[in-house]
């Protein structure tokens, strides 16, 4: 209990999640990948300085501890096989017991510069001098293992870059192949990318691989920007105080985040609903399944959310914008919000009235509030 509690106290101090003011549309995106990782990361645009690094590093800090196998540069699961390293597995196939350790689940920032040797693994030189022997050390895709990456700025990163994070995000491994040495390694991460329209978009065929897609403003109305910028001071000045003031909301949720990580299996979706998403991807010209497949999940992650095991339209209504708005295709020529259209679709496929007002103030550049 005493290390538990030197580590806690040592552990660089963040943010409260359940603290955070509006952008509700970012803070639910994040929360129902973490739920279902493989709902496929989520891609947030929006203004600078409206707090994308400090929600994302708040709901790192927020989420429950995993269990790891001990000084395994995989922070690979002692039971699970999908998420071992070959070393590992090997061990627990072999029937030997391998030490576990309980570990706060990793957020690794993924740097501008960093190159591709740096984020998949490469050759360790010092063995090769030392010992002669040909020997991988780890990137950050490994460090990543079970944890969220989070790319800021990430219309900015090299096109190849994005290419090898989105690969192995879909597909959970990743492969090194470098001077003779071939390896393979878990890499099932959330992935997070951030960044700001005005500094450039991303290639579409890169942005449909993100699972969603969450827009957020600057909060305009005058009282809510003074409750963020008092809430900001009275965090900086002291910490711990904040902290403990928040303590009961951060324990609640992260017991809902467990419950709904536990529940997930057993959520239904009736099959109308799913026929009737496929209808709304159909209509809306969306390419590929990606678009249908991330729905039906997040509807899933959004029903466990909130403990319940059916699935039902107004689930659909409140993930459906986010999974789908940005596999549109664009029209220079039109103005309208892609999230409009989409809700638009929905509303008249699935027979559900949505006030056009509401809708286009909620979903373009006229937030007024921050909050839904």
């Amino acid at each position: 209990m005493s290390s538990t509690q030197a580590t806690a106290n040592t552990r660089r101090v963040v943010f409260p999640f359940t603290a955070i003011v509006g952008q509700e549309e970012m803070k639910l995106a994040l929360l129902l990948n973490v739920i279902d990782p493989k709902i496929g990361g989520v891609m947030i645009m929006g203004d600078r300085g409206t707090g994308k690094s400090t929600t994302i590093r708040a709901l790192a800090d927020l989420l429950p501890e995993i269990p790891v196998v001990e000084n395994d540069p995989f922070n690979s699961h002692p039971s699970d096989p999908e998420l071992m390293g070959d070393d590992v597995r090997a061990n627990v196939q072999q029937g030997n017991n391998v030490p576990v350790v309980q570990r706060k689940v990793l957020m690794v920032d993924l740097p501008l510069g960093a190159t591709e040797d740096r984020v998949c693994g490469t050759i360790d030189i010092e063995k090769a001098l030392s010992e002669g022997v040909k020997a991988f050390e780890p990137g950050l895709l490994a460090k990543a293992n079970r944890g969220i990456l989070y790319v800021d700025e990430v219309n900015l990163l090299d096109d190849h870059l994005v290419d090898v994070l989105l690969d192995s995000a879909a597909s959970g491994w990743n492969t090194v192949e470098r001077e003779g040495i071939s390896i393979r390694h878990p890499a099932r991460f959330v992935l997070v990318g951030s960044g700001n329209p005005e500094e450039g978009e991303l290639r579409p065929q890169l942005l449909d691989r993100f699972g969603m897609h969450a827009e957020i403003r600057t909060v305009k109305e005058p009282a809510l920007r003074v409750q963020i910028v008092e809430q900001r001071s009275e965090f900086d000045q002291n910490p711990q105080q904040v902290l403990e003031k928040y303590q009961p909301q951060q324990d609640e949720l992260q017991q809902r985040i467990i419950n709904a990580q536990n529940l997930l299996s057993s959520v239904n979706m009736d099959y109308d609903l799913r026929v009737k998403i496929s209808e709304v991807c159909a209509e809306l010209d969306v390419d590929g399944l990606r678009g249908d497949i991330v729905t039906n999940r997040a509807a899933k992650a959004i029903t466990a959310f909130e403990g319940r095991t059916e699935v039902t339209i107004d689930d659909i209504r409140r993930v459906i914008t986010l999974c789908l708005r940005h596999r549109l295709r664009k029209d220079p020529l039109e103005s309208i919000d892609s999230g409009y259209k989409v809700e638009k679709v929905f509303g008249r496929i699935f027979g559900v009235e949505i006030p056009e007002l509401a809708t286009a103030s909620k979903n373009g550049t006229g937030i007024k509030t921050g909050v839904r």
